[in-house]
């Protein structure tokens, strides 16, 4: 790693299969980054024209619903070199796309099935439990939805 490489953040995938020292070798070396706090209106073509700024993006992967299977707020870029993903830490993180300011951190790698949501209803987990109106991201968190009206908040 180079010397004024970015220092990995405090956070970590709780659903991470491995060990502790396993997670941090791989967040050490990756190439892979989580983009969070995105409009759920945030379209793949607007991330790929902000992070191929930085580097050649090898895929991005939006974060889904699991069960409506639409976006919700998050998705994953991944680069060829860890250069680039450096590089996109350093000037993307804390930018403002889509009028918010997303959040840029290191992932450990991508795997299949971790691109949809982990809250009760389908989304983020963090988006259940919000009490402030956020129309980039559905309005009222979902809790507080089904409060303000029970029956329709599943078809919200």
């Amino acid at each position: 790693m180079s010397a004024n490489s970015i220092e990995l953040s405090s956070y970590r995938d709780q659903h991470f299969k491995g060990s502790r020292n396993e997670q941090e070798k791989l967040l050490k070396d990756t190439s892979t980054l989580y983009v969070g706090n995105l409009s759920f209106y945030t379209t793949e073509e607007q991330i790929n024209e902000l992070f191929s700024r930085c580097g050649d993006v090898r895929r991005i992967v939006m974060g889904l619903d699991k069960y409506k299977k639409t976006p919700c707020g998050f998705c994953f870029v991944e680069y060829y070199t860890r250069n680039e993903a450096e590089f996109c830490m350093r000037y993307v993180n804390g930018t403002r796309l889509d009028d918010r300011l997303i959040r840029v951190d290191w992932d450990a790698g991508f795997i299949e099935g971790r691109q949809y949501g982990r809250g009760k209803s389908g989304g983020q987990v963090r988006d259940e439990y919000r009490t402030d109106y956020d129309a980039g991201r559905g309005g009222y968190g979902k809790l507080l939805q089904q409060k303000i009206a029970p029956n329709t908040a599943a078809i919200v």
